[in-house]
């Protein structure tokens, strides 16, 4: 199927989902992403309107980037090592996997101007996937006050891949009163308005349980996500 035909079902499930959970479909940001497809179908996929493109890896990044540049606004959705931080913090626009000092120490000492970040929180304790346990969140917030190139935008998680329902929407309920907690302590670098949750498979639980951010991939573009 086309770009705009998936786009066409995604966005009649969002309005059905905010409808379930009284919210205003215009609250929820799209991020097409484009990690396992070409050029040709990013392109495609600018053409539907998404201009939130997500990858998550660096030379697919790159690459994308070089021929469309900044008629995207590109979120870096993977695991980010500190050391790759030099190669593509001037290029992306959000950072959805920040989750330990050293990294944040590296984006605010390479960066030009200030970074929006999501906090990657591992809410579901899988040891096979990244981000801070709920507990060490607001320490880490409050860590890096004086890192005046990072600004706290949300927290970002991944639920974990079962037929449950129930365990994906409490995953979810639990990050947003995570990020409410953050937006109790009034931080001006850390607003925390946002919350990145929900993929192909789960994204109408995640925005009935207040995901502002989805991540869409298979279901938008055809990659594996």
């Amino acid at each position: 199927m086309t770009v705009a035909a998936n786009l066409e079902e995604i966005r009649t499930n969002i309005r059905q989902a905010c409808n379930n959970s009284n919210r205003d479909p215009e609250e929820i940001t799209i991020i097409g992403v484009t990690k396992y497809v070409t050029i040709e179908r990013t392109e495609e996929t600018i053409e539907t309107g998404i201009k939130n493109l997500g990858e998550n890896r660096l030379e697919g990044f790159l690459e994308k980037y070089n021929y469309i540049q900044d008629r995207a606004t590109w979120h870096f959705i993977g695991t980010l090592q500190s050391r790759k931080v030099k190669e593509i913090i001037d290029k992306i626009d959000v950072v959805h996997s920040l989750d330990r000092k050293s990294l944040a120490k590296e984006i605010n000492k390479r960066s030009k101007k200030p970074i929006d970040c999501f906090v990657q929180v591992n809410v579901s304790g899988e040891e096979s996937k990244h981000g801070l346990a709920p507990d060490e969140v607001i320490f880490f917030i409050e860590s890096i006050a004086n890192y005046e190139n990072i600004r706290i935008v949300g927290l970002m998680t991944m639920a974990p891949h079962v037929d449950d329902e129930e365990t994906i929407r409490n995953i979810f309920r639990n990050l947003a009163t995570l990020r409410n907690t953050v937006q109790e302590k009034n931080l001006e670098f850390a607003p925390c308005h946002y919350l990145s949750m929900g993929m192909s498979n789960d994204y109408k639980i995640a925005i009935e349980e207040g995901a502002t951010h989805i991540r869409i991939g298979s279901k938008l573009v055809g990659s594996e996500n």
